[in-house]
């Protein structure tokens, strides 16, 4: 006896299968490339398995994924080296006298090694490690503390070089270029809206981050210069990776080659080039670049798998037409699934889980791509800091000193959660604070 299955059915046994993989410990590029080319093979016989195939040769010819493990090295290196803490050297002596002063300059802090890396989780390690106890010694307020360098951090994955973009621009055939120029107006957005929060909060209430005494602030000049000309250098190292880019000197793939060179001479000419730093920055360059070049052909296996069966075109007849949603109400309420969904799963299996459903349906309904990354990628933010299982959660209570409680972590999120939340609304109510660099640049 045959059994004959709609392709909406199969789309939710895809769905089903892939989420009961995931429970079980599954890798994500394992659980998604598994039902993906199994799904293939049951679909359309034997020629079915040439879909995972294709997906590998998209991604070996895919020339900006050389950016990847050029980015990821100098940002590795960067923090491995301690280049970037100098940046939190400056900022204690010349922001400290302000309340607050500290937790703000923290946030710039974040921002730049964004800039310099593109990971959340480099800026995660670099604030719990070095601005955490300095903000904590001079009675901070832990929570304040705690929300500043989960909100902070998770900037990482909007400012170029975004890995999290690189995969969204792979998985939606967008430019990255595109993509990480309209990442940029938003990052700096959120964070002068995480600055103007703590420093107004601390304003109202000092002990939540009092002034650093004077003592601590009148160093010599000759130090001050120091820690200057020492914050300068990683903001240098910046400039030849984005800046040269934006003046349109360097191309994406020689950006990422000029970051990686300029970040090793950095390192080499503070004598910080050590065998044990180059040794690690070398293994986490390679893990986080196989990592995602797996995660990449595995995506482009499933969605291809998505295609076939049309279930892109089911997804938008049962919200446009059997639900009667407007394309705004479709926006949403796809903004409003990647919020549940980040409670329980990080961006990228949300990404490729739902991308081969939702980027289609994007399209379709008239929106920019580019656009919508840039949503996607807010929402990213906002989940990384939402229980249950946010990300940042649960990488703040393994780094965080043992008086900075699960409790104190979860209560510090609220107030960021819903700054974040504010401007992702803005974000969609005005699209040109996302589009109007790339439209400049790219004009």
């Amino acid at each position: 006896m045959s059994i004959t299955l709609s392709y909406e059915g199969i789309a939710l046994i895809l769905f089903a299968s892939m989420a009961l993989l995931m429970i079980t410990g599954q890798r994500v590029f394992g659980a998604i490339g598994f039902v993906g080319a199994v799904a293939a093979v049951l679909i359309w016989g034997v020629g079915g398995k040439e879909m995972a195939f294709n997906a590998t040769i998209t991604t070996m010819r895919w020339f900006p994924l050389i950016t990847l493990p050029l980015f990821v090295y100098m940002g590795y290196l960067l923090s491995e080296s301690g280049i970037a803490n100098d940046l939190y050297g400056m900022f204690h002596v010349f922001l400290g006298g302000l309340p607050g002063g500290l937790a703000a300059g923290t946030v710039v802090l974040m921002v730049a090694i964004s800039a310099m890396n593109g990971l959340s989780v480099a800026g995660m390690a670099i604030g719990a490690s070095i601005a955490m106890p300095e903000m904590l010694k001079r009675k901070y307020d832990k929570r304040m503390v705690s929300g500043v360098i989960q909100a902070g951090s998770s900037l990482g994955i909007m400012m170029p070089p975004s890995v999290v973009m690189v995969l969204y621009g792979m998985i939606a055939r967008q430019p990255v270029n595109n993509l990480w120029l309209a990442g940029i107006g938003p990052a700096l957005m959120f964070a002068v809206m995480l600055i103007g929060y703590i420093l107004i909060r601390c304003k109202l209430n000092p002990a939540l981050g009092p002034a650093l005494p004077p003592a601590e602030r009148n160093i010599p000049k000759s130090e001050k210069t120091r820690l200057l000309f020492s914050g300068l250098i990683p903001l240098a190292i910046i400039f030849s990776v984005t800046g040269f880019f934006l003046l349109g000197i360097t191309s994406l793939v020689e950006s990422a080659a000029a970051g990686a060179l300029v970040s090793t001479v950095a390192a080499l000419v503070k004598r910080r080039l050590t065998r044990k730093v180059l040794k690690v920055t070398l293994l986490q360059t390679l893990s986080v670049s196989c990592m995602f070049m797996w995660i990449i052909m595995a995506a482009l296996c499933f969605s291809s798998v998505f295609d076939g069966l049309g279930a892109a075109r089911a997804i938008e007849n049962l919200f446009l037409r059997e639900w009667g949603l407007g394309r705004w109400g479709v926006l949403i309420l796809m903004q409003v699934s990647f919020l549940v969904m980040g409670m329980f799963l990080d961006d990228t299996a949300m990404l490729v889980i739902v991308a081969p459903l939702y980027i289609p349906l994007v399209k379709s309904l008239g929106f920019d791509p580019v656009w919508y990354g840039v949503l996607y990628t807010i929402t990213c933010q906002v989940a990384y800091m939402t229980p249950p299982f946010g990300y940042n959660l649960f990488l703040m209570k393994a780094l965080a000193p043992k008086e900075v409680t699960l409790a104190d972590i979860y209560a510090s999120i609220l107030p960021f959660a819903l700054i974040m939340l504010a401007g992702l609304v803005l974000v969609m109510a005005f699209p040109q604070i996302a589009m109007f660099i790339p439209n400049y640049f790219l004009k």
